[in-house]
């Protein structure tokens, strides 16, 4: 699914909004992530009524998508007070390489400037989030992006920033006898470029994320935490399909994990719904 269709027309008109300070329910007893793409139509319609229901659910880190100067219409120290006063820390922000639709805000074009507004807004992680299909096409592809990731890492590196690249499932099918993820973790420098682990879709292609975390220990500071449903190998809520997690936290420290995110892609249920049921579910286990 492309994320940057729905970065496009979302100034909203709620500017003249003012939020209390910390006015939701009690906040939980750990910290518990998620990816906004799980609320990507939400947010279009009412941004900050959509954070606030997130919110009383009881998330209360999160990773951002969108970027494109502002956040849905909001300057990024707009949006930054918006999340302080709902009680959010923003962990990360996703990117794209920005190769196939020259979008601004990208690895490509206007990266100095996505670098100084996460920076302005203390978020510790940029990710490089999605490829274009044709951006999977050759070796050479993924070596030049590799190349692009140390630059981009480097200069996210002078301001205490970390860049960190999504895993999706298109990765790891060999293109000449090599698998494209690994050529990622090899051209790269390990402290440069660490990993965010979708552990979904490395799933769903086949691979053992804990054998990776082995092979590239304290590489994976970032997961993304989704399950996937028996026999369709569709998206579940997380704790409702066949995703041992318990296994995969158990491999938290070799990976690397430092922090970690609720997703949902897609959901047969209001997407609230399912991220309650993931947050209970998540609330029994010690992740």
């Amino acid at each position: 699914m492309q994320r940057r269709a729905f970065v496009k027309s979302l100034a909203m008109g709620t500017a003249s909004i003012t939020l209390a300070p910390k006015l939701l329910a009690t906040p939980l007893p750990k910290a518990i992530g998620v990816q906004l793409w799980n609320i990507r139509e939400y947010l279009k319609k009412d941004l900050i009524g959509s954070l606030t229901k997130l919110a009383k659910i009881g998330y209360n880190q999160l990773e951002l998508f969108g970027y494109d100067g502002t956040y849905w219409g909001k300057t990024p120290k707009e949006f930054s007070k918006i999340c302080t006063d709902l009680g959010f820390t923003i962990i990360s922000a996703h990117f794209e390489t920005g190769r196939i639709d020259k979008a601004k805000g990208t690895l490509w074009y206007g990266w100095d400037k996505a670098v100084e507004d996460t920076a302005l807004m203390n978020i510790p992680y940029m990710v490089c989030a999605w490829l274009f299909k044709e951006e999977r096409t050759s070796l050479d592809l993924y070596k030049a992006l590799a190349d692009k990731l140390n630059t981009a890492g480097e200069t996210c590196q002078k301001v205490k920033i970390q860049l960190g690249y999504h895993s999706h499932n298109f990765e790891f099918p060999p293109i000449d006898g090599i698998v494209p993820y690994d050529l990622l973790l090899e051209r790269t420098d390990k402290d440069l470029l660490k990993m965010e682990a979708d552990l979904f879709w490395i799933t769903k292609a086949g691979v053992d994320p804990v054998a990776y975390f082995k092979k590239h220990p304290g590489r994976f500071p970032l997961w993304h935490v989704k399950d996937m449903e028996k026999g369709s190998e569709q998206f579940a809520e997380v704790g409702h399909g066949i995703i041992n997690f318990d296994r995969l936290f158990a491999a938290r420290e070799i990976a690397g994990l430092k922090h970690w995110f609720v997703e949902q892609d897609q959901t047969s249920r209001e997407p609230f719904e399912s991220l309650t049921m993931s947050r209970d579910y998540i609330l029994k286990k010690n992740f």
